[in-house]
């Protein structure tokens, strides 16, 4: 397993036919460069909503966040154990906690245009809910992005209802508890991926991100010192 280190993300993703929720491990990779930066708090103002990405009224005391960190490390292990076809990252959320992200090519998950998961997906994704379903702690965000082709609307809808079914997949048929989903939404042509040169990298921006962040529940363990 590669050494972790903590991701920058930049201003302002899944994939046998019939399978439920398999428990077979992937061979996916973790990730990162640079020192990590306040995703949570970049979710909350793209989604109008200040507690994304945060637990609400979050207090973390000394030596919790440690205690939190290593957690997520383990958490993104799992994580790039279980998915082979996704960029795992670790991040900083709203509260400065150690978080992690997941990142799938839409061209693994969707069909172009289309928003119905392709059947190679829905593997990637029965395993990714094991990750889910082992850290009930874990809060979740699902974000779903677009490339500049076709219009804003077009764009804007789309990327809305494939966040959608990847929650829906992970709640209807893994058994993700759908209270552990805290949002699931699009956000078009938001944050469009660059080459180096300044051009569009249009399968880059292609993608759904998931983000796993701790929830009330893991800061009042990690404050009590109970958190493995």
């Amino acid at each position: 397993m590669k050494k972790v280190k903590v991701a920058t993300v930049g201003l302002c993703a899944l994939t046998m036919v019939g399978m439920g929720c398999s428990t077979k491990a992937g061979t996916g990779a973790l990730i990162g460069t640079g020192s990590g930066t306040a995703v949570g708090a970049l979710i909350g103002a793209l989604a109008g909503n200040t507690a994304v990405g945060a637990a609400v009224g979050a207090a973390v005391g000394a030596g919790a966040g440690a205690l939190i960190g290593k957690h997520m490390d383990k958490v993104a292990a799992e994580t790039a154990a279980q998915v082979k076809n996704g960029k795992v990252e670790e991040v900083t959320d709203a509260n400065g906690l150690k978080a992690v992200k997941v990142t799938f090519d839409n061209g693994i998950l969707f069909p172009v245009g289309k928003y119905a998961l392709q059947a190679a997906a829905k593997n990637e994704l029965s395993k990714f809910s094991n990750v889910l379903k082992n850290n009930a702690d874990l809060q979740v965000d699902i974000q779903g992005y677009a490339s500049s082709d076709g219009s804003n609307e077009v764009n804007q809808v789309l990327s809305n209802n494939r966040a959608n079914s990847v929650k829906a997949y992970l709640v209807n048929t893994c058994g993700v508890p759908s209270t552990q989903i805290k949002s699931a939404r699009g956000f078009g042509e938001t944050n469009l991926i660059t080459n180096a040169d300044g051009t569009e990298n249009v399968k880059a921006s292609r993608r759904v991100e998931v983000y796993l962040y701790a929830s009330q529940a893991m800061i009042d363990k990690a404050n009590a010192g109970q958190l493995n």
